[in-house]
């Protein structure tokens, strides 16, 4: 998101000063082509699974995000070969029939064909590492204050583990990324903020916190996801996350775990 900002704001700024100038300055700011965005994932939860198929838009595009209808989209579960073939469910979404009950540590394949174009993608679920509680800590200064929600858990020792965590307050979905691994707390109990920029938890608010093992090409993804616009799980063109996706795809095929716990903050 910072590059796209800055591009934006460095185009206002070229604008004003042509202005001042006889000669007249056309600036593009992004008329990328559009691209095929998959978004898929297999959790440890009872399925059926989803992938859903759109298209990219430009940055100066509304969010609105074009279904791509009548693809082929196949699900295979390389560590036992059951293969699942979706249907179109509703329009750019397709669901599994057959693969219905995630499992730790398999690796899934995605196929998908488009126009006739192929994208392949590929995940395996990580073990699940439970999460003890959901506690809170305010932060005081230039007169405000702000209380973020943490996750306790204990980080399995020799190993690497990373963690993506939804958040939602008194039921609205915190449109922010939180994600981090532990390649500085390897084996130690964790209890870190999950830092709100655009949401604040108040007295007697209820927070759900959902927090999924992910592998290390998602936290990959949304790591970069993260630092581009964290308000916005939709990729934009140009400058993507790196994705796990072939063939120029944008999005991502996660297999990962999912666990929930709620809690409400009392000051």
């Amino acid at each position: 998101m910072k590059q796209f900002l800055f591009t934006k704001y460095t185009a206002i700024f070229c604008i004003i000063l042509a202005s001042a100038c006889t000669k007249v300055i056309d600036i593009n700011l992004n008329d990328a082509a559009p691209q095929i965005v998959i978004q898929g994932a297999i959790t440890n939860e009872a399925g059926p699974y989803t992938v859903k198929i759109t298209r990219s838009i430009s940055f100066n595009s509304d969010n609105v995000y074009p279904a791509v209808t009548g693809a082929i989209v196949v699900v295979t579960d390389d560590s036992t070969n059951a293969k699942d073939t979706l249907s179109e469910s509703a329009a750019g979404i397709y669901s599994t029939h057959a693969i219905t009950n995630g499992i730790i540590g398999h690796t899934y394949h995605l196929y998908i064909k488009v126009g006739g174009v192929e994208y392949t993608a590929t995940s395996t679920m990580p073990k699940q590492v439970l999460l003890d509680t959901v506690t809170f800590q305010t932060n005081t200064g230039f007169g405000n204050s702000v209380t973020n929600a943490i996750p306790n858990f204990q980080d399995p020792p020799n190993g690497y583990n990373a963690y993506h965590f939804l958040q939602k307050v008194n039921g609205k979905p915190v449109k922010q990324i939180f994600v981090f691994d532990d390649r500085l707390s390897d084996g130690r109990y964790i209890s870190r903020q999950l830092f709100n920029d655009s949401s604040y938890i108040n007295d007697k608010d209820t927070v759900l916190l959902e927090m999924q093992c992910i592998d290390k090409p998602i936290f990959e993804y949304y790591k970069q996801l993260s630092g581009q616009d964290p308000t916005n799980g939709q990729p934009t063109s140009p400058a993507n996350p790196t994705t796990n996706i072939s063939n120029n795809a944008l999005g991502y095929f996660s297999a990962h775990t999912v666990q929930r716990d709620t809690a409400v903050f009392r000051k």
